[in-house]
């Protein structure tokens, strides 16, 4: 070989090298790129492509991002080492490839790329889905896609330049988040109790639920700040509790808190209580950042309790006063001459006492009407037979004092009755009657009558019974009291003040 013929292959051979220095420094593929043989694709061998090509493959080898210049009409691929992780088993098949065959399920979508980029158009897509076939499988995935033309020399577009980033991961993850925010929220809104998220030092709602919302009677507070939205809780302690929480970092915890609320425009302040807790928010570098507020209206147990109190006091009140009288009944039923009878008639009195007791506690002792406390006196004796028993008269309310008392008489009056009156014989009647009248306030006049049992003759002495019916009644209720003994039949007359026999709560005594 001559001098002139091996200068010409080494002129050669540094000429091509010259053509292939845009591939170095292009990584992998740089190299890849290099030792492909292009001829047998549209483009043609990597030395001979235009300046054009060569400038944007260059860029995409050298780009951290994932790139591929898809070129001429069929848009062959080239692209980047980022590209290629991207593209995972499909690589380093598609080096060469046109980019439908590359991505058959793409095809479509690829086919409006082309059209668009070579007329000279761009396209942008954010977290596009697409489904691709990754090991085989198909799966869906997301994808930023940006697409340009690369322009020759003449203006003319020669191919499309491809900046894919994939963003599945990502977009999952939000899927993720907003799920778990859409589940909390519902938890949130279904919370039996009432919640509120509170931001920053002003403590601006950011959050409140439908309970919460029923609190503060539907006033809309979100984005205000909580004197804003709700002036009335100034200077009732909250906001100072709130600030403290926020500074300290040191959640709060309030048991049967009194709230003055206003819930309803223009109605005034409500008294409410509240069980509540305010936890602080803190941010990934332990800095509060809003705080969390939980609780429950707890208005009626309140008063419940507080009314519970009260019934409780009042029991145990009455329950004096109840074991006074039969301390009574025992001292004066043991006066009678036998054992026997002295036993018979305390046990008959307790029983009376007993069947008022459950009168009035079918009312919670709030009292009983007096035809309750007829009937449950005149059980014993068959006061639902009406050939025996006659009685009439309108609803008169009774507090618990005036219905133990005339349970009392009452007892005592049926059961002289049955020994000696009206009820010791078969045809004998007893008729019960009352009436209110306006003297000039409504006044109770009620009337005891027999009739059919045997002749009555006045009494040599006045017993327990007697003695309970004139005088314990009489005074105990601030009645008048008569009793009249007719040959044709005792009677009993009783007048009080409607209002005097409906009080419930008398004072404790000593």
């Amino acid at each position: 070989m001559s001098m002139k013929d091996s200068s010409m292959i080494m002129g050669d051979s540094d000429a091509k090298s010259r053509d292939m220095a845009f591939l170095s420094g292009g990584g992998e593929l740089g190299a890849l790129v290099r030792g492909f043989d292009w001829s047998a694709t549209s483009i043609g061998p990597a030395e001979n492509w235009p300046s054009t090509l060569k400038a944007a493959v260059g860029i995409i080898l050298r780009a951290p991002v994932a790139m591929a210049v898809l070129w001429g009409e069929d848009g062959v691929m080239i692209y980047n080492d980022a590209y290629a992780v991207f593209a995972r088993d499909r690589h380093p098949m598609q080096l060469g490839m046109k980019v439908r065959q590359a991505w058959p399920e793409a095809a479509d979508f690829n086919d409006r790329v082309m059209t668009v980029g070579m007329a000279g158009g761009t396209l942008s897509f954010k977290d596009q889905e697409l489904t691709l076939n990754r090991n085989g499988i198909p799966a869906p995935v997301w994808l930023n896609l940006d697409y340009a033309p690369v322009i020759d020399e003449s203006g003319t577009a020669a191919g499309v330049l491809a900046v894919v980033v994939e963003t599945t991961e990502r977009v999952l993850a939000d899927r993720r988040v907003r799920a778990e925010r859409e589940r909390l929220q519902q938890l949130f809104a279904q919370a039996p109790g009432f919640m509120a998220m509170l931001e920053g030092p002003d403590h601006v709602f950011g959050l409140v639920n439908p309970a919460y919302e029923q609190l503060v009677g539907h006033r809309k507070v979100q984005g205000k700040p909580v004197r804003e939205a709700l002036p009335e809780v100034v200077g009732q302690g909250f906001i100072e509790l709130l600030d403290r929480v926020y500074q300290d970092g040191q959640p709060y915890t309030g048991r049967s808190f009194k709230v003055g609320l206003q819930r309803a425009p223009d109605a005034p302040v409500e008294e409410r209580f509240v069980d509540f807790v305010y936890q602080p928010i803190v941010d990934g570098d332990g800095a509060v950042e809003g705080i969390f507020v939980e609780g429950y209206d707890v208005t009626e147990r309140v008063h419940g309790e507080a009314h519970l109190r009260l019934l409780m006091n009042e029991l145990n009140h009455r329950l004096k006063n109840t074991l006074a009288t039969v301390q009574a009944i025992i001292r004066q039923t043991l006066k009678d001459p036998t054992t026997q009878e002295a036993c018979e008639a305390l046990s008959a009195r307790v029983s009376a006492l007993s069947r008022a007791q459950d009168v009035l506690t079918r009312d919670s002792w709030r009292g009983a009407d007096l035809l309750q406390v007829v009937s449950a006196a005149l059980a014993p004796h068959g006061g639902d037979d009406h050939n025996r028993f006659q009685i009439n008269g309108p609803s008169i309310p009774l507090g618990t004092r005036a219905a133990l008392s005339l349970s009392l008489a009452f007892h005592e009056l049926a059961t002289n009755a049955a020994k000696y009156g009206a009820l010791s014989t078969k045809d004998g009647q007893v008729e019960i009657v009352w009436s209110v009248q306006r003297n000039p306030e409504p006044r109770l006049h009620l009337e005891w009558r027999e009739r059919g049992g045997p002749p009555v003759t006045l009494p040599s002495r006045k017993g327990f019974g007697t003695q309970l019916i004139e005088r314990g009644t009489a005074m105990e209720l601030d009645a008048e009291v008569s009793l009249h003994y007719r040959p044709t039949g005792f009677a009993f007359t009783f007048s009080a003040d409607v209002a005097s026999l409906a009080e419930r709560t008398e004072a404790t005594s000593s």
